[in-house]
């Protein structure tokens, strides 16, 4: 069993033993979800570029936990979805392969609309 898989079922177990499968709707799993990555966002606002290295390293624990709590509802809403989330992973990285080349792209942090395909964006 995959790791992915092995997560997921212990959360449905979790999920399923406190009757909590009546409130995962995609609608608020998707809230849930994006409320974690806020909480997230919020452990490293206003932090100067000097300053990241600090925080994170004093608060590895809370970033942990924004982590998990980030897992849990993706997993919970890829299997409401009814989603294959590594396949999903996948096909986007075959996406993504074809929308950002890497002989074109090297180096570059513009977006795929931003650079003319025959002609390489690494700054010379």
């Amino acid at each position: 069993m995959s790791i992915h898989h092995d997560l997921l079922e212990k959360i449905l177990n979790f999920r399923d033993e406190r009757d909590w499968a009546q409130f995962h709707n995609p609608k608020d799993l998707a809230a849930g979800l994006a409320i974690e990555a806020a909480e997230l966002q919020e452990i490293l606002l206003w932090k100067k570029p000097e300053e990241l290295a600090e925080t994170i390293a004093l608060k590895k624990n809370e970033l942990a936990a924004e982590l998990a709590d980030i897992t849990w509802f993706l997993l919970l809403l890829s299997h409401e979805l009814d989603i294959d989330l590594v396949d999903a992973v996948k096909s986007k990285l075959l996406h993504n392969a074809e929308k950002y080349p890497a002989d074109i792209v090297y180096g570059s942090s513009k977006k795929y609309d931003e650079y003319d395909n025959d002609q390489p964006l690494i700054d010379k």
